[in-house]
């Protein structure tokens, strides 16, 4: 099965440009990209995994890299002329193997898990006719098209692959729940939480 990982090695992660340089914010993606990797490695079947980037990556393990720098949804949908074909994002820095099996192992025409804020996190194609459209609420997006071509759909409900980390109040939720090279890093750069006064905030020292 392949799966197709996008990532921004270009402009990475820039809502987290107030609390990441842009150094920063780079080293920070690719240690998430590495967790994502991580996790599909573990996942029991033999995946082909694609990093699609913008640029040249330095932490894509035994991936593939392929550079496009074409808007995502032309990129994507480049790559969904052969079935099955699953797309994972790279921020999902909270992923493991289990809900990524779940997904993966789905025989709908199309599996996919909704990000918190309504995007499309991680999906898995079996039909071709399928093809993804990826601005503001692409989830429901994805779910209109599906119907359109009259594909079977399964929804993945998952916080672990729901997670992905974009603002500064997402860093919280991986401080809380992460344990891969993401989580290590933020620890490194001086980030830790604060549950003072009733509330949990990241804080940097």
């Amino acid at each position: 099965m392949h799966v197709v990982v996008p990532f921004s090695a270009d402009r990475p992660k820039t809502r987290l440009a107030d609390e990441l340089s842009a150094a920063e914010r780079r080293d920070f993606s690719e240690a998430m990209l590495s967790d994502v990797l991580d996790a599909l490695d573990g996942v029991d079947r033999a995946l082909d995994v694609t990093v699609l980037a913008t640029g040249p990556v330095d932490t894509a393990g035994d991936a593939t890299v392929e550079i496009d720098d074409r808007p995502l949804t032309t990129a994507v949908n480049d790559r969904l002329d052969t079935a099955p074909t699953a797309v994972v994002m790279a921020d999902l820095a909270l992923a493991t193997p289990e809900p990524l099996a779940d997904l993966l192992d789905s025989e709908a025409d199309l599996a996919i898990a909704a990000g918190l804020g309504g995007g499309t996190n991680a999906f898995l194609a079996r039909d071709t006719a399928f093809r993804v459209d990826y601005h503001g609420a692409s989830y429901r997006d994805h779910l209109e098209i599906a119907g359109e071509e009259d594909l079977s759909v399964r929804e993945v409900d998952s916080r672990l692959l729901a997670v992905d980390i974009d603002e500064p109040a997402d860093l919280a939720e991986l401080l809380l729940h992460g344990e891969g090279a993401a989580t290590d890093w933020l620890v490194d750069a001086g980030f830790e939480l604060d549950v003072g006064g009733g509330r949990v905030e990241v804080v940097r020292y």
